[in-house]
């Protein structure tokens, strides 16, 4: 996974939005999107890249993910937890995104496979490692972005399904039936993969 190098927006920028002046104050148990930012922007950013967004794109997603979380006056604790409140925004920030470009990726990028390599003892066991990484990538971009949302999440990041629904607006059973149709969409085409690159 690449090592996400974000800016720490300033002060001056979430007061700021569209030239309207929005109000900072302060409240009992809310959380302003500076400092969500500061705590979970690299969260946001491994989310985003791992719903699918190309790398170059992730700065700017990150920072629409969080001038949302502005305008929405930051984080007030309720059902959600930070981190699956933020993925839920984030999953409409990519899925805007996706819209807007419809270009989907269909190779991972060879120098993020490079960075993502844990170079083993032997250079066979870095191959394999690599082209299994290159695998999983692509297994991952056959899901759609709200399967693939609740597979990252669950999967991945160890969220339950609870704060999944809670955090998504959606029923409990819709995430266990989008989980359980990920994880076998994901298994066939990851074996598929294995059978393509085996032959």
């Amino acid at each position: 996974m690449p090592t996400f190098a974000l800016s720490i927006p300033t002060g001056e920028c979430f007061a700021t939005v569209r030239g309207e002046r929005l109000s900072m104050g302060a409240q009992l148990n809310h959380i302003p999107a500076e400092e969500l930012f500061r705590a979970h922007g690299k969260y946001v950013a491994r989310f985003l890249w791992q719903l699918g967004l190309a790398e170059q794109d992730i700065d700017d997603a990150v920072q629409d993910v969080f001038m949302v979380v502005h305008r929405r006056g930051g984080f007030r604790p309720g059902a959600a937890k930070p981190t699956t409140w933020l993925a839920e925004i984030a999953v409409r920030v990519a899925r805007a995104r996706r819209r807007r470009t419809q270009a989907r990726r269909t190779e991972p990028p060879e120098a993020m496979i490079a960075a993502l390599e844990a170079p083993g003892p032997h250079p066979d066991e870095a191959a394999a490692n690599a082209q299994s990484l290159a695998r999983v990538l692509q297994a991952l971009q056959t899901l759609d972005v709200d399967r693939r949302a609740v597979f990252v999440l669950a999967d991945i990041f160890g969220e339950s399904c609870e704060d999944i629904a809670s955090s998504l607006g959606i029923a409990v059973g819709t995430v266990y039936s989008r989980l359980n149709r990920a994880r076998d969409k994901f298994r066939k085409a990851y074996e598929r993969l294995n059978r393509e690159g085996n032959a």
